[in-house]
Parts: structure tokens; sequence; C-alpha cells
């Protein structure tokens, strides 16, 4: 019996149990109560209350802008629908970056209001002194090497880190000082899967991969990029298991349709 399938609520030892018995991680976005409880009655293990939701819920171009109240929000409105899942916010741009003190109190703001299990940042060894003040509190982090969206201006584009090995290199160290800090599990965004491998056997704690290949330890993915509604967005990492886009827009042409033909409502949907 596998043991997520066993246990009534997911926690940060479970998915170590699991990457110990080599049972993958299944991990999806959410950013309301109804979307979030869908996820959760159809067993994703993680969700996470991405800062994704800039762009998708809120279309913004990047990840940036989206502020902490707002995360909160998202965040206690998923909390409300989990009941087995474990619910991991992003801490946004700016509520961590520089500052141990404000990431804490970012961290503890998340983790009192919204009722969250914990949190994720983006960065290695820049950003180990935030990290250890948070989790000195006692509040569970998870890493994000790679691919870091907070940092698109940096980088300038989307594309694949880590190609060279410098960065390579820098990404492997990362990973084993986000291990030594005390982070549950890290994401890996973006890389050669040769690399997430490497990194993934390298580490005791879980590697949840986007785009990094096969051999990492779980996966995650925007729940509006799986399921199709975002239609612009296919990168190569991508698989859409659904094309609700075009189920969404034909059922509301056939209400706008009824409506204007009279057809909604009829006799039996009258009182």
């Amino acid at each position: 019996m596998s043991i997520h399938k066993e246990v009534k609520r997911i926690t940060t030892h479970i998915l170590q149990e699991m990457k110990s018995r080599g049972e993958k991680i299944a991990m999806l976005t959410a950013y309301d109560y109804s979307m979030a409880a869908i996820v959760d009655e159809a067993g994703v293990d993680i969700i996470l209350v991405g800062d994704s939701a800039s762009n998708v819920m809120a279309g913004h171009e990047t990840t940036l802008p989206i502020t902490l109240d707002q995360m909160i929000y998202h965040a206690s409105s998923v909390v409300r629908a989990a009941k087995r899942a474990l619910v991991i916010v992003d801490l946004p741009f700016g509520s961590y970056q520089g500052n141990s003190k404000e990431a804490l109190n970012s961290a503890i703001r998340i983790m009192k209001e919204s009722g969250a299990h914990g949190v994720k940042m983006e960065g290695g060894v820049e950003i180990a002194e935030s990290i250890s003040r948070i989790l000195t509190a006692g509040i569970p982090v998870m890493g994000h090497l790679g691919l870091t969206p907070q940092s698109i201006y940096k980088f300038g584009t989307y594309t694949v880190r880590a190609k060279e090995e410098a960065e390579a290199q820098k990404l492997r160290e990362d990973a084993l000082k986000l291990q030594e800090l005390g982070c549950f599990g890290v994401v890996l965004e973006k890389i050669p899967a040769l690399l997430a491998r490497q990194v993934s056997e390298s580490l005791n704690i879980p590697t949840v991969g986007i785009g990094a290949g096969q051999h990492c330890d779980g996966q995650v993915l925007v729940i509006h990029d799986m399921l199709g509604i975002n239609k612009g967005f296919s990168p190569r990492f991508l698989r859409k298991y659904a094309d609700l886009h075009q189920v969404m827009n034909s059922a509301i042409k056939s209400y706008v349709n009824d409506v204007r033909a009279k057809n909604f409502p009829n006799e039996k949907e009258e009182y």
C-alpha cells in the first residue's frame, strides 16, 4: 500500500517517506476555494498557492506585482478547501529578499492569517539568512532553484537555466545548502534533466520538478496550464490534460444563444 494513500493528511514527514520509498509526489497549484476542493479530492499531495496567481488570476505579465496581502487572500481560500493535501504558499517578490527580519514577518503572517502549512522561497545561498530565520520559528520552507520567475528581469528570458557548467555547479551547491539549512524539499524549474537527476540523487530531501525531467521525486504544474484554460502557453514541458478553454467557451456561447433566443429560462426552470 502506498504511504500517501494511507494517510489522512500529507505532512513534510510523509513527503520524506515517499522519497525514501520511491513514490512520486504530485503537486499542483490552486488559488481559490472551488478549484482547490477539486484538486484536493483528486488526490494531489501538495497544493502550491503560487505567485503565478499574479499571471493567471490577476493578468500581470510577471509574478512580481502580487502582494503579500493578495497571497494571504488566495492561501486562505485554498486552506479552507484542502482536507488532505499539504498547502504551501509562495513568499512573493519583495517580502523576503535582503531582509531576514521582514522575511520572518512575511512567513509568520502567511501561517497565522491563512492557516497554510509552509512557505516556498526562490534562491540559494543568497537568501540563506532569511530561510534560517523562518525555519527557527518552526515554519517549514520549500526551496526553489533553476528558473526563478521572481528574478526574470535579471535573467531577461524564461529559457532553460544551468546549461553551462558554472551555473549548474552553483545549483548543485545551492541545493545542498538548502538541505543543510533544513528545507523540507526543493522545486527545480526548467533545468536539464540530467542535472535534475544528479541533484535529486544527491539530496535526502525530495525534489519537485517543472520542466526538469522525469527523475525528480515529484512534479508540479500550474493548474490553468495543465487544464488548457490558458490558450497561449505551450512550453515543451507542459502536458495539457484537458482543453477547458474550448469546453468553457462552448458552454458560455450556448448560454448566450439560449438567453438571446428566449430559450433560457424555460417553463421548467421557473417558479
